[in-house]
């Protein structure tokens, strides 16, 4: 069997495609990775998704999505993908254990990962004070004093918008000196909300039975160890794109993000579509990630649309 459409991923933009294909009647199958739902599923209350005036647990939304997805025909597969081979139509997604599934065409929606110290007490307090988004989070956090930990522009970024709830933001940077630009250092040194731990390594996320209480660091000129109070931090250190199983068939940027044809969800490669994180290193919103997911279907049928009307011109 080949299916119509097969969507790689279950974040907010994989199953917006979902809902649109299947309400298309194209049945598209959605392949589960490990983590089902994406990163969305590690947060708790989520306040600017809209149609939720008090809020919904980001669990719950996920779940959400996918049954109007599945109620509409969507077929979900568990697994891990291991390959793509897009050098011939159909193309052939390689399952971990499992036979090649046959698509006509491919929407990559795997997301990007957020990456972290791998200090103790990091995993286990995501949610409990952690968090990888200021704009997802920072509102949780008013009047607090709270820890950003990088030293590149997005880290920069974030402090100066966190300043907005926060009454104070720790810069902590493992380095003496900073990653970032100029442009964004200056921002953010101007901010007298924002005061500066640099040289500094991190240690251990300190927390106690309500969440975060602070975060271990190392002073890296004295060798002493130092404890910073604070009830949020925010890892600010980026991002990888999960798109390891795809092999180099598809184009991307520096960051390693998928290239989409501006203005549209479509790769380098005919059939193939992108949306979500795996192509946005700017927003990674849940509400972008959703528009630009339904975007990939509607490309995705346009595309299925003409290839079949060629074909019957023949």
């Amino acid at each position: 069997m080949t299916y119509k459409a097969v969507i790689i991923g279950t974040g907010p933009g994989g199953l917006t495609a979902a809902i649109y294909l299947a309400r298309a009647n194209m049945n598209p199958l959605v392949i589960e990775g490990p983590e089902p739902g994406g990163q969305l599923t590690t947060t708790t209350e989520v306040e600017n998704f809209p149609g939720f005036p008090e809020g919904i647990m980001g669990p719950e939304l996920m779940a959400n999505m996918r049954q109007q997805a599945e109620r509409f025909g969507a077929e979900f597969r568990s697994g891990w993908v291991n390959t793509v081979d897009m050098s011939k139509r159909p193309f052939a997604i390689h399952l971990e254990g499992s036979e090649s599934i046959l698509a006509e065409t491919v929407i990559v929606s795997t997301g990007a990962s957020a990456k972290y110290l791998g200090i103790p007490g990091e995993r286990e307090n995501v949610g409990r004070g952690v968090s990888t988004c200021a704009t997802c989070d920072g509102f949780f956090f008013r009047d607090k004093k709270i820890i950003v930990v990088g030293g590149g522009d997005s880290a920069m970024e974030e402090a100066v918008f966190l300043t907005r709830f926060a009454s104070e933001v720790v810069l902590v940077n493992r380095r003496s000196e900073l990653r970032a630009s100029k442009i964004m250092q200056d921002r953010a040194r101007a901010n007298d909300k924002i005061s500066w731990s640099i040289d500094r390594t991190p240690l251990e996320v300190v927390s106690g039975p309500l969440g975060v209480t602070g975060l271990k660091v190392r002073n890296n000129t004295s060798g002493e160890e130092e404890f910073i109070e604070a009830e949020g931090i925010f890892i600010a250190i980026g991002h990888t794109p999960n798109t390891g199983f795809l092999g180099g068939q598809l184009e991307t940027d520096n960051g390693g993000y998928l290239i989409v044809k501006p203005g549209t969800s479509e790769t380098n490669v005919p059939g193939v579509f992108a949306c979500g994180d795996v192509q946005d290193s700017r927003y990674r919103q849940a509400i972008t990630a959703a528009g630009s997911g339904c975007k990939a279907a509607i490309d995705c049928e346009h595309y299925l649309e003409d290839v079949h009307s060629k074909a019957a011109a023949f």
